[in-house]
This record gives C-alpha cells, structure tokens and sequence, in this order.
C-alpha cells in the first residue's frame, strides 16, 4: 500500500478503465437532466437511468467517470461519524449490455490489490445471498478463501425507482483496534473496523413505479468506489476528514475559528461540518443551483445555514464562508475547471445568502427570547415543538441552535411536537411528488441510431420511425384519431424546445391520418420527437408524412432568442462580467432573462441596456452559425449556459463585435429582423437573481400601440393633446398640492376652533382632568392635531371619536405626562372604547389610537370611557 493523493487516486481509477475499453465522460451536473423523481444527482449512476433500463443507447457501452453527489438525507450525522458527507466524488465503471460479473470482479481486485497495492489479505467481500455466480468468481478465479466472502440479504442496490440488482462490496479490515472486539466482528458489523471501499452493483432488474421488478433484457454493470474513503485508506487517516481532501478546508476554519482540531469532539464536529459543506456548497452554486425555499434550492440554502450555524459555534459571528470557497477552489479547480470560472459567482451568492442569514439569527435569537420569557412567566420548561419548527420552517432558524438556547436557559424542546410538525411538511411534500402530471415520459428507442435522424428545419418531408401513446414510453405500431401521440421521424423539420426556447408547433400529414403538433421536444439522447393529438384518421410506424411547421410563430421566437443573446451581451457591459444566465423564457409572445446580479437595474441602466441592444438591431448585422470543438469556442470566448452540457462539437452563435454564445436555438439571419426590442419589467426572482421581460418585433409594436392608447385616453381626460400630457399633470399635480395646504391649514384652524369649545367640557376624575368627545373631523390627521391641542390645553387625558367622511371610525386618546403617572393608559383606554365600536387598536401609555365598525355605537362607547379613567387613576 502506497500513499497517494485524492487527485491521483481520481486519475488513476479512471485511467485503468479507459485502459480496459471505457470512454471517460466528465461529471455530470449536479442538476439531474430529464428526470423529475431526482432533486440532486447522488450516485454515479443516476445520470445514466436511461442506458440502464435500454430506452436508449449509450455514447459507448463501456463508460467511466468521476461523478459528483450531493445527498443530505443523514445530514444530521455529518462531523460526528468518520464517513458521512453531504458532498462526495463517486468513482464509476459502467457496462450497457456488454460485460458482467466475470469481468468486473477481477478487474476491481487487480485495480485493488495491483493498482493501489492495497493488501489483499486485508480485503473481505460480501454478496447477496442467492447469487452463487459471484461466489464462484471470487472464490475459485480470484481466489478469496471461502471465510472472507459474507453473503448478506442486505446485498441488493436500489435508489427509488429504475435500474437495481444484487451487489458485491469490497470492505478492508482496518485491524481489530478499530473494532468493537466482538469475536464474529465482520463486514456486516457496523463497529467501524471493516470499511467498504467499492460497490459492485449487477444490475439485472427494473424497479417499477409499483414496487415490483421486471428483468432488464440486458444486463449492466454500475460500480461505485468512494474517493474519499480509499484516500482515507491510503493516507492511514482515521476519517475521510483528515485526507488531502477535505482537511484543508478545516485548517482554514481553525484559521478562522481561533479553534485547534482534536481539541474537544464538539468542536471538532463543527469544523467538519464546516469543511463538508464549503464542499456541497461550491459545487451545487457552480452547477447553477441558487438559495430557495424550493427544492435543490432549499437543500442549498439548508446546507449554507448548518455551515453559519456551526461557525457560530466556534466563535465565528461574521461572513467567513467565501474564504472557505477560495480554499475548495484551490483543491479542486484543475480537475473541475466550473468552480474556477465561476469563483467571484459563487461567493457573491454566498455572501449575498450568509450576510441575510446572520441577521435571521439575530432576529431569531430575539423570537425565541421572547419565547422563553413566556414559559418563565407560565412556570414552564418546554418549548412547544410547532413554535420551534416555525422558527426553522418560516424563519430559517436552526432546530439545534434553538435546543442549544433552551438549554442553557435549563428548558428542553417538543422534539415530538417538532417531528409532528416535520411530518406534516414531509407528506406535503411527498403528495407534491406523487403528482405524476407534468411528467416527461421517456420514450423508448434504443433500437434507432440517432446519428441517422436528422433535424432539417428546411425539410417539408419524412417517415415516421416511431409513434408513441403520449403516456407510454414503448412504441405501438399506430396511434387513431382522438388520442394523444407521440412520434419520431427519421428528418424532421420541428426545431426542439430547449435553453428556455419553447419547441416548434405545426401539423403532420400522413397517407392516413392528421396530426397536431403542440409541442416538440428532445429525448436525453438528443432524438427530437413531436407530441400532440391525432385529429384525423390514424399515424402509423413507416408512414410517409408532410408537415408544416407554424412559421411566423417561429419567426417571432427567433426575433426573441437573438435579443435575448443580445440582452445578455448588454447586461454584462452595464452591469459587469459577473451576470450570468440563470434561466429564460423565449417564446412567441416576450422573452424573460433572469440573470444572477446583487442589486435592482436601475432606470438608467436599463435605458442604456435597452439603448445597446436596439443600436445592435438598426446596424442590421449578419448573425452567424457555425459547427466547432468546445474547446476552441471556448478559446474564443464564447458564452455558456450556465449548468448547461455541451458535447465536444457545439453551435457557435455570434453577432459581430457583441455577442457571441454556445446555442442550439432558433435565430434571425439579421439582427434587422427583430425589428424592436423593448423592457417592460425588471424584478427580483430570488436572492441574487433579477429578471428582465421584454417584447420585438410585432409583440414591441403590441406594446407600444397599447402605451400609445393609455396616453390617448389620459390626455382625453386631461383635455389636452397627447403632447402635452406631462405639463398637464405637471401643473395639476401643483394645485392639488396647493389645495391640499389649503385643506390642512383650515382643518388646522377648524380642530383649535373645535378645541376650544370642546375644552369648555373638561370633567374633573379624582384629580385629573379629563375630556371625552366625539368630534366631526375630515381624518384621522385631522383627529391627531385636535388631540394634540386639546391635551395641552387640558394637561390631563383626552378621548375622541369621530365618524370620517368615508364612513371608518377613528378613536385617539391622548394623555399629558401627569396624567400617565397617576396610571392613566391611553392603550388600554382605546382598546376598551374601540371593542365596543366593532374595532381594535391600542399603543403607549400617552398616546394610542384605535379603529370602529359600528358608528351607532360610538356614544354609547364613548361614555364607557369614563368608567375607563376613572378606573384607572390611582
């Protein structure tokens, strides 16, 4: 056994299997594609669910990669075990239908025990306990003695619905000082001294939807060896923390922290957590996932949280957490490039995130203050779990910071109430993902040579390769008229949706039927299909059709897809080189682009954004298309969708000397051809995130024609030309201004009026004068000054009502400080008159105001004021 590196151990695992016939692919995102019963990738063979089941081809039937996984599902035990992680890098070798067990067995002992050099006599194996095909393999060709090969029931892999099948792992006995001294201590035991290291998944089987299992026609190979635990091995650490792969982070959080590693376990859970989650944190905002209460953008946003919450328990009460991406970056940034382009991104959603967070706690800590002055006034020791949960749930604040708070406050949290209240969030949940609607069906053609299906957006022509029932992923040979359908053809002229651009819409004529096209979208495999509904006859497998695609619909999203890129080209030389793509919509009718940015646009940005992009469109430029290697766009500085794959060859769209971007989409020829292009809107769609709406084209002339309308229609009122409108309102504005002074300097004069001879009713109450009055006033402005005069001329208590001119009650009570020392409230004065007037108010012990429904009860309530005062004088 030889010392190696996280990197090495990476590039030497998928070095050996592209030796041995496999393409190296790269990660995937985080992001799962085309798979909605995922939120985040977590296992390395997630990406690759419809190889699996045979619904389409591979790229290669022999592939290996390094796969990202983010799973939280044990988040809680992350820091306080020796292997659990949020973020972890799963090394992978997958067969599609070609080689099996024979070959995969001992190729992972000879990458094991060769390799790596790990000690084979250290190497204990477990298999199910039917499968005799993997015993024979070990046992009699690699030559495992019977005693270090377990059969476990246990031995059988799945992850929801999909691919599955028995499994062998590869565990290595870390020595009887790891373990609990039991004397039949073995793999199955979960003491910590035997550690799996690599999981050979046969995938033979489908799991369906329904819990039953349905063999594969071909057979697969899915491994899974965990990075960090083989580095664990060869570094002779006694966690995965300490490696060459994760420690750094948590000497920069000791750096911190002021705090030193080992120095207590609780603060060495901390560091770990810290240092786990800088990890999830840099590659799920790298992929493109943003801070939500949503989804993969809640799972973000959690993660972030635990990240502040455990720096604060060592100490740490400021932002910390963009220094530990810097960290991240410099440890994996040459063999993830993303995380290094997009560095400043990520930290400016971090910080964005962090800074909001730490004063959540601030206001949660002042929430829950507030909480336990109540149980202390009550004599209670626990704090009900339905207010802890709503703390976390609405609130952002942390279930364990609040258990921690209760404790040194000697009380104790609900944990049932809170589980109670969990569940009740969790099932919501899970009925939202029982919902199937919406699903994408992922049809099968594993049959079809995709390379041979051609998109020609100037064909009218083709032949239909496979029809489809809308909801059923295999192929039937027709589809009647009244159902929806599905179809593949073999040249099509329908242009995909994708990148936020909807999918092409038209009609299919075949000898025999009629369909229509509502929409056109791409299979994971880059097959186009039309979907829709058969309206005449019936469309059958081999088929000679016609189609029409709706072309002026198409025109219209053309002219948005290229302002779009504009846009975007626009927005970076405003706002700066930190925008990036964040999501669109391009349709017929508008485009939205939402775009990561810290602040709102300003008009005046916006203007010269909306200048640049039309200045662009009236010099009439030729746009340009063209076929090259990823890695020479790239060199010439073309733009990426931000989370996007991109294959070796890609579309390079660029308006010269502006824009140029990675795109499969439709566009205008000529920029001239979008015509116009105008901002409607401009707002916030989450932190960091803002969108911008727009219209061209004929949809500009819609919008202009409509504000041309709306100023028709004010100047009509204003009774003057549309020219006009603004010096118009401009002097309008100026009356009623003047107006308005004019009303207030009478009510003015009216309420000291009114206050003299109400003050004529002032009463004596044990000592203090008194007044209660219900006086005609225009609002409760009006209500204020006259209370004000009234207060001073009484230097005592005042109460008045008035019935307004829009038919609301108001009920002010004012006191002078004399009063309020004799234990006049004005408060609890307003609620009482108020309650009995239909309404509600309160506020301080000098002043308060208050509101009523019923006007007929307002004397009768003003004369229970009295009784009120009196009450209340000591």
């Amino acid at each position: 056994m030889k010392y190696m590196s996280g990197n090495e151990i990476r590039e030497r695992f998928l070095k050996f299997f592209e030796e041995r016939g496999h393409l190296r692919l790269p990660s995937a995102s985080l992001i799962p594609q085309d798979d909605p019963t995922l939120l985040l990738i977590g296992a390395g063979m997630a990406p690759f669910k419809p190889f699996f089941t045979g619904k389409m081809k591979p790229p290669s039937p022999r592939v290996t990669t390094c796969q990202k996984c983010v799973r939280t599902g044990d988040i809680e035990n992350v820091g306080r075990t020796a292997r659990h992680h949020t973020y972890f890098e799963m090394l992978g070798d997958f067969s599609f239908g070609d080689y099996f067990k024979k070959e995969i067995i001992p190729w992972s002992w000879e990458f094991l025990t060769k390799e790596l050099e790990l000690p084979g006599d250290k190497l204990y194996i477990t298999i199910h306990t039917s499968d005799d095909e993997a015993y024979q393999i070990w046992h009699d060709v690699v030559g495992i003695p019977d005693e270090r090969i377990i059969r476990l029931e246990d031995n059988f892999w799945e992850i929801g619905s999909g691919p599955c099948g028995p499994c062998s792992e590869i565990h290595i006995d870390l020595g009887p000082e790891r373990g609990c001294g039991k004397p039949d201590c073995g793999p199955d035991c979960d003491c910590g001294r035997f550690l799996e290291l690599w999981n050979l998944v046969f995938t033979q089987f489908n799991q369906n939807e329904d819990g039953t299992y349905t063999p594969l026609e071909h057979k697969n190979i899915d491994t899974g060896a965990g990075l960090e635990r083989i580095a664990s091995v060869l570094q002779g650490k006694p966690s995965n923390f300490e490696t060459d792969l994760i420690f750094p982070i948590i000497e920069y959080a000791c750096k911190e922290s002021g705090v030193a590693y080992n120095a207590s376990p609780k603060t060495d859970v901390s560091l770990k957590v810290i240092a786990d989650h800088a990890r999830s944190l840099t590659f799920m905002i790298g992929d493109g996932i943003l801070p939500s209460n949503l989804g993969r953008g809640y799972i973000l946003r959690r993660v972030l949280r635990r990240a502040v919450r455990h720096g604060r328990l060592l100490g740490i009460d400021r932002e910390f957490l963009g220094g530990a991406v810097d960290v991240v970056v410099s440890m994996y940034g040459d063999h993830y490039p993303e995380i290094r382009e997009k560095q400043d991104y990520i930290k400016k959603v971090i910080h964005m995130e962090e800074s909001s967070f730490l004063k959540t706690l601030k206001s949660g800590c002042d929430m829950l203050d507030a909480e336990i002055a109540k149980l202390q006034a009550e004599g209670k020791t626990e704090l009900d779990g339905a207010v802890a949960f709503r703390f976390s749930d609405t609130f952002g604040f942390p279930k364990e910071l609040t258990a921690e708070i209760l404790d040194e406050h000697g009380m104790t949290l609900d944990e049932q109430g809170f589980a109670d209240a969990l569940e009740v969030q969790r099932k919501m949940a899970r009925d939202a993902r029982d919902d199937k609607t919406g699903r994408p069906v992922i049809y099968n053609d594993r049959d079809l040579n995709a390379a041979e299906l051609k998109v020609d957006e100037c064909a009218h022509c083709g032949k239909v390769m496979k029809v489809y029932p809308a909801a059923d992923a295999q192929p039937v040979d027709a589809v009647s008229d009244g159902n929806d359908a599905a179809v593949i053809l073999d040249v099509t002229g329908f242009h995909a949706e994708g990148g936020g651009q909807l999918g092409d819409i038209g009609v299919i004529k075949a000898p025999a039927g009629l369909m229509r096209v509502t929409k056109t979208k791409k299979l994971p495999d880059g097959v186009t299909y039309m979907a829709g509904t058969v309206e005449e006859g019936t469309i059958a497998t081999g088929d000679a059709v016609t189609f029409e695609v709706d072309m002026a619909r198409k025109s219209d999203i053309a002219r948005n897809h290229t302002a779009t890129h504009l846009l975007q080209a626009a927005l970076r030389q405003v706002l700066g080189d930190h925008v990036n793509q964040a999501g669109s919509y391009v349709g017929p009718d508008r485009l939205h682009f939402d775009f990561s940015h810290f602040s709102a646009v300003t008009p005046e940005e916006l203007a010269k954004v909306e200048k640049m992009v039309n200045e662009q469109i009236l010099a009439a430029k030729t746009v340009t298309f063209e076929e090259v290697p990823i890695e020479e766009a790239k060199k010439r500085g073309a733009m990426a969708l931000f989370g996007e794959k991109y294959g070796a060859v890609v579309r390079v769209v660029t308006v010269p000397e502006f824009s140029m971007e990675l795109c499969g989409g439709v566009h205008v020829s000529n920029t001239a051809q979008i015509g116009l292009f105008k901002i409607v809107s401009e707002s916030s769609t989450g932190a960091g995130v803002r969108r911008i709406e727009a219209v061209t084209g004929f949809g500009a002339l819609e919008y202009v024609e409509g504000l041309e309308k709306t100023i028709g229609n004010v100047a009509g009122k204003l009774h003057c030309r549309t020219t006009d409108v603004e010096e118009r309102l401009d002097v309008l504005v100026a009356e009623a201004k003047e107006a308005g002074q004019k009303v207030k300097a009478l009510e003015a004069k009216m309420a000291a009026a009114a206050a003299s001879d109400a003050a004529d009713q002032v009463k004596d109450v044990k000592g203090v004068n008194a007044l209660v009055q219900k006086v005609s006033v225009s609002d409760v402005n009006a209500l204020r000054t006259m209370g004000d005069q009234l207060r001073d001329k009484t230097c005592g208590v005042v109460v008045l009502a008035s019935v307004f001119e829009n038919g609301k009650i108001g009920i002010l009570a004012m006191a002078h400080k004399d009063a309020v020392a004799k234990g006049i409230h004005c408060g609890k004065i307003v609620k009482e008159v108020a309650t009995l007037c239909g309404g509600g108010g309160g506020g301080r012990p000098d002043m308060a105001q208050a509101g009523g429904k019923d006007a007929e009860k307002v004397d009768e309530a003003l004369q229970a004021a009295w009784g009120v005062i009196e009450g209340q004088i000591k």
